[in-house]
């Protein structure tokens, strides 16, 4: 059976303030660990009602504190928005604290809006254009210490210096990432809950492309999906409800907090929302688990991806821990499914 993993977003309702939504990230955490689920990845988002966590670093040394099997690591840290050496350094505390369980996901979107994107950078020294690749690429010799003679940056050390970075994952929803993630090395994720670019696509340019590294020797891609799992068909679509409306909402620049089902139900869908909310579920699997698992059996096989990263947003945080325990169970976890990497 594949591994599943938890892709996390600290989502906000109209019922959970943000400061509980953080608490409920740390439960879920600690919920899904003792299921067996590999990995527990925190998202990086500013200026989102919506969204609880803009600092995934902090998250993560909270959750692997309170954990003890799962890695915990960020998807991502939208690497324009920080100075690559505060990453490195970051992230080696974190591995130094909780060695190898440490995961470094890593986005070339700003993650918010252009005015708090522009908040975030302006004491950076901001590039011209999309500069994502030479951030990366100083992240790396913050790693290996291959700055050029007489760059001022030699003398300059990322501490702890005797900790190496945790594995670095690169983040994407296009052809992009997965191009550079095989040309560099590097583990790849695509985020299927939200992008246009077709998955199969990019999962298998990544592994076909795969040029094995310092950073790893064989290809890694996770896709990551958004599902939502109950006991029967019939209460997971009416748990479902909520993110209908919440991603329509998104289609119009809303990014309000999570509606309870009962608004969604009560809401005056017209006829050309109606059909939105249909084309938006090819990016959403619905159903109880046995529902969900033939849903996704067709992506799966043609993808080809070594691990499946769930994220689950809905208004109830008992009904999202048991669609978790849920997708556990269909899926056959236990110990056994653990990853080094």
């Amino acid at each position: 059976m594949i591994p599943l993993s938890v892709l996390d977003l600290s989502v906000v309702t109209t019922g959970t303030k943000p400061a509980a939504a953080l608490r409920n990230s740390i439960d879920l955490a600690r919920h899904v660990d003792g299921l067996g689920y590999v990995r527990y990845w925190l998202a990086e988002h500013h200026n989102l009602a919506s969204v609880a966590s803009p600092a995934p670093d902090v998250m993560i040394g909270q959750i692997a504190a309170v954990t003890k099997h799962i890695r915990v690591g960020s998807g991502g840290v939208m690497l324009p928005n920080h100075a690559p050496l505060v990453v490195a350094e970051r992230f080696k505390m974190l591995e130094a604290l909780f060695p190898g369980r440490i995961d470094l996901g890593l986005g070339r979107a700003p993650g918010t809006d252009g005015a708090t994107a522009y908040a975030l950078r302006s004491r950076l020294d901001r590039r011209e254009g999309d500069d994502f690749l030479e951030r990366l690429h100083e992240l790396i010799l913050w790693e290996t210490r291959e700055f050029p003679a007489g760059h001022p940056y030699n003398s300059v050390v990322a501490m702890p210096d005797d900790t190496r970075l945790p594995p670095i994952w690169l983040l994407g929803s296009s052809d992009y990432s997965s191009e550079l993630a095989a040309q560099v090395g590097m583990g790849f994720a695509f985020a299927h809950h939200f992008a246009s670019h077709d998955a199969i696509d990019a999962m298998v340019h990544y592994r076909n492309r795969f040029q094995p590294s310092a950073w790893r020797a064989a290809p890694h891609a996770i896709l990551a999906v958004a599902l939502i799992a109950a006991d029967t068909d019939e209460e997971a679509e009416r748990l479902a409800s909520s993110f209908d409306l919440n991603r329509l909402r998104r289609d119009r620049g809303q990014y309000l907090p999570l509606p309870s089902v009962e608004e969604a139900m009560a809401y005056p869908y017209t006829d050309a929302e109606r059909t939105s909310i249909l084309r938006n579920r090819s990016r959403l699997f619905v159903g109880s688990p046995a529902t969900v698992q033939k849903k996704l059996q067709p992506l799966i096989y043609a993808s080809k991806p070594d691990e499946l990263m769930v994220i689950t947003a809905v208004y109830d945080h008992e009904a999202r821990k048991k669609s978790y325990s849920l997708l556990a169970e269909a899926f056959g976890l236990g110990r056994t499914s653990g990853l080094s990497d």
